[in-house]
């Protein structure tokens, strides 16, 4: 059995360092045991590193909050639960617009009563809550990663790998609501297409745990909190030590702070774990390059052409390239591109929009903003988008439209 939660709203530079994270955002390749299952020796750097400054760990990322147990016992719930049953009913309480209205916010992770607090977070988060939610009703919640290519964005000067989690709810005996009890039902946010045919990697709870780390320290990262950054990569190092995600983010930790030896170790063991990690290959090999290794940085290089000739966002700065030159119509054609490959990425569908500005096809540049805002999973972005899709369907200002990178 499977379920697509009703639509949220809106769901869905410097060095060229890529993170990986857990959904939206988790590594899209799977991980391959290790032979030694410890972090390396030397891997860390404490000394290195101001205190956090707020608590760092996953106690509580289950946990539900008395505002969560006062919503289980409401009367709207238990309607819920009357028309729809147990399962479809929690997550018809959970995601339809009627109640809580929760909206999706791909830059934020919480544990599951942050989430529900805020009424917004990413699929992660959702996951996350869901699950507590489930539990606190007696269900099973089981987590799985569906193998499909990674989708690609840029942050904060960082490039982000994401790929996708979702979770299938269980009952561990009848209900008097549930004529279907012993079924799960999968609850999918932001579903690929064809996700129900595509394989899955089953995940455990620490499995859930470290991806739920390592996004708390990209958004640090991204943030440019370096030393926040250290300590949630370093625990979902310790989370789950067979998981190459979490040691490319503690690298680009070590990069970004000036530690290019502690950076190649981090990478060395993400590869010894994922040996065809995009990511950390896209990482490790202009680090050899500055390290004086030209050698081995090329032969990396030539083994990642071979892994994804043309790497994400490829098209789009050649595209930005010719916009800039005043080539519009290759700029256009460029942008289109990376559309049709990654119709997930509001930017490309952004600049796309620009070209056809350029080139006088207002319909088609009022249609590209539209996706743009549609297809972004930020608040900040969607604003930027809907203000400047008021602007272009007024009369005599298109010109106006900023181009932002």
């Amino acid at each position: 059995m499977r379920w697509l939660p009703p639509p949220l709203s809106s769901m869905t530079a410097p060095a060229r360092l890529i993170l990986v994270l857990a959904p939206f955002l988790f590594a899209g390749c799977a991980a391959l045991p290790a032979r030694d299952t410890a972090p390396p020796p030397g891997l860390f750097a404490d000394a290195g590193f101001a205190p956090p400054s707020a608590p760092v760990g996953a106690a509580g990322l289950f946990a539900v909050s008395p505002a969560m147990r006062a919503y289980l016992r409401s009367p709207a719930f238990a309607a819920h639960l009357r028309a729809r049953g147990l399962q479809r009913g929690l997550i018809d309480a959970l995601y339809s617009k009627r109640d809580l209205k929760l909206d999706y916010e791909a830059s934020v992770t919480g544990t599951a009563a942050e989430t529900y607090a805020a009424r917004s977070g990413n699929c992660l988060s959702l996951v996350i809550m869901t699950a507590a939610f489930a539990r606190e009703l007696g269900m099973t919640a089981r987590f799985q990663q569906v193998i499909v290519e990674d989708a690609w964005t840029r942050q904060g000067g960082l490039y982000l790998a994401s790929s996708h989690v979702n979770v299938a709810l269980g009952r561990r005996m009848r209900s008097a609501y549930d004529p279907d009890a012993e079924r799960e039902l999968l609850v999918d946010f932001l579903p690929p297409p064809d996700a129900a045919r595509l394989r899955v990697r089953q995940l455990e709870e620490n499995d859930i745990v470290s991806l739920y780390m390592n996004n708390r320290a990209a958004e640090a990262l991204v943030a440019g909190r370096l030393d926040d950054a250290y300590w949630w990569a370093r625990a979902a190092v310790l989370a789950n030590p067979l998981e190459a995600t979490a040691y490319n983010t503690l690298g680009v930790v070590y990069q970004r702070s000036a530690r290019p030896a502690l950076a190649e170790t981090a990478y060395r063991a993400a590869l010894e774990r994922a040996p065809d990690s995009v990511a950390t290959l896209q990482n490790l090999g202009p680090l050899l390059a500055q390290r004086g290794r030209p050698d081995e940085a090329r032969a990396l290089a030539e083994r990642l052409a071979r892994l994804q000739p043309a790497p994400p966002y490829f098209y789009f700065h050649q595209g930005v390239a010719a916009f800039r030159r005043g080539e519009f119509i290759s700029a256009r054609d460029l942008f289109r591109r990376e559309v049709e490959r990654a119709g997930y990425n509001d930017e490309f569908h952004y600049w796309l929009g620009l070209a056809h500005l350029r080139l006088g096809e207002d319909s088609q540049a009022r249609a590209q903003l539209a996706q743009a805002f549609d297809t972004s999973t930020r608040a900040e972005r969607r604003a930027l988008y809907a203000a400047e899709l008021a602007q272009l369907r007024r009369p005599g200002t298109a010109a106006a439209i900023s181009e932002r990178q």
